[in-house]
């Protein structure tokens, strides 16, 4: 049995296809591991969709920003963006049962008798990872609640973006789906900032990636996808970096754990 973890996918089903071809995926044997944003500005989302749940058990997928997003837009909470191509998707016949898989998935996953944990963001520097998994499955519980539309709309804003300011369960929710979704830098105190995008050497002073906090011990793994400008580069040896940027026409990323070898498929042109 091998396993994989694969960074952001976005749509681009063609690379996944040609990527786990390239591979000799096997559903009976293997699994695969996503780092969250299936969906969103590549051209096919409902067919990634529905290539990731064909592959039952042996996909194991974590929310990212653009998959809570489309779920916002299914729930008629948010408009969908036409840089996001998701009118095929969302006029699809089967998208009840799509979006229905999609929310019941974690916002963490965790490697079986291994320190090794994938989201879709990173770990906030406030958190160790015991806390981040508690408050992935609390966040979980509310978007599997019957309440799911509410949070979902309680989700959107920056604030708070310091973990001791989250007083209340709603505050938590928003902090909790920020870090693990949505954050790249933070300010020197560990709490998040949403605005800068660039790579670490173009970053202002005031802001550090998350992962140069040192929050994690050399015992613990973390896989994150999200940030496409870092082209997989992330210098802790213990940190990997998955998203390299295929919808951005770079490559798609897939990383085989036992052995750390990496497979790419680069961008096929649209």
């Amino acid at each position: 049995m091998a396993i994989y973890f694969i960074g952001d996918i976005q749509g681009c089903y063609r690379e996944l296809d040609a990527l786990l071809a390239q591979v000799n995926f096997s559903v009976q044997h293997d699994q695969l591991y996503i780092a969250g944003d299936l969906v969103a500005r590549g051209p096919q989302s409902l067919e990634t969709l529905r290539l990731i749940i064909s592959l039952g058990d042996s996909a194991k997928v974590v929310l990212g920003n653009h998959d809570l997003h489309l779920l916002a837009v299914y729930h008629g909470i948010k408009q969908a963006k036409p840089q996001d191509k998701l009118t095929s998707l969302l006029a699809a016949p089967d998208v009840s049962e799509l979006m229905a898989w999609l929310i019941q998935q974690p916002l963490i996953a965790k490697l079986p008798q291994e320190e090794t944990y994938l989201s879709h963001a990173g770990l906030s520097p406030q958190w160790s990872p015991s806390i981040a998994v508690s408050q992935a499955k609390i966040a979980q519980q509310h978007l599997n609640s019957t309440n799911a539309s509410e949070w979902l709309t309680q989700m959107y804003g920056n604030q708070p973006a310091n973990w001791h300011d989250a007083q209340d369960e709603v505050s938590r929710f928003r902090f909790t789906i920020n870090a693990l979704t949505r954050m790249r830098y933070c300010y020197h105190d560990g709490s998040l900032d949403f605005a800068c995008k660039d790579s670490p050497e173009q970053a202002p002073s005031t802001l550090r990636p998350w992962f140069d906090f040192a929050h994690l011990d050399n015992k613990t793994q973390w896989l994150f996808g999200h940030w496409a400008t870092l082209m997989g580069n992330c210098p802790p040896k213990n940190i990997y970096a998955l998203d390299t940027g295929c919808v951005w026409g770079h490559y798609l990323s897939m990383l085989r754990w036992h052995d750390k070898k990496l497979f790419t498929e680069h961008a096929h042109k649209k």
